[in-house]
């Protein structure tokens, strides 16, 4: 109660005084006009500031993007996870994972390269054994050519 009492006596000790008084109270005083220097002195100036903010930085690691906390653990089964996406399932038994942390150690290139890897080879395959026996498939004829000069 003692605090309201307080506040509205200044109010009222405000409002008595003249509205010019109130204004050159209020008014603060006026700065000094700085003088202009050169721009060759603020261009020093300036550089020499410049090497005295600029304190060595620690270097902070970029961080990915949260993704906030997991919602499966990884000792998670993926066959029970992906028990609906069959081609999935046939990846994990490719790369020889059954859990989400053992798939996660693959990076997808890696997973891509490693998928196709065994399709690439077998159709080098299937081009050669055609070459030799003066075939070729659409479109490859120079390759042909080119292997045949190759093993002769």
């Amino acid at each position: 109660m003692a605090k309201k009492r307080v506040r509205r006596a200044k109010k009222a000790s405000r409002a008595k005084q003249p509205a010019k008084a109130r204004k050159k109270a209020a008014k603060v005083p006026k700065r000094k006009a700085v003088k202009k220097k050169s721009p060759a002195k603020r261009v020093a100036k300036r550089s020499s500031k410049a090497k005295k903010k600029t304190p060595a930085k620690r270097k902070t690691a970029k961080r990915p993007a949260e993704l906030g906390r997991a919602r499966v653990p990884g000792t998670a089964d993926l066959d029970q996870m992906f028990r609906n996406d069959y081609e999935a399932r046939q990846v994990f038994e490719f790369l020889q994972v059954k859990t989400v942390k053992e798939l996660e150690a693959h990076p997808p290139d890696q997973i891509i390269h490693d998928l196709t890897a065994p399709m690439v080879q077998t159709v080098e395959r299937i081009r050669k054994a055609l070459a030799v026996n003066n075939r070729f498939l659409a479109g490859d004829q120079k390759f042909a050519v080119d292997f045949m000069k190759q093993i002769r």
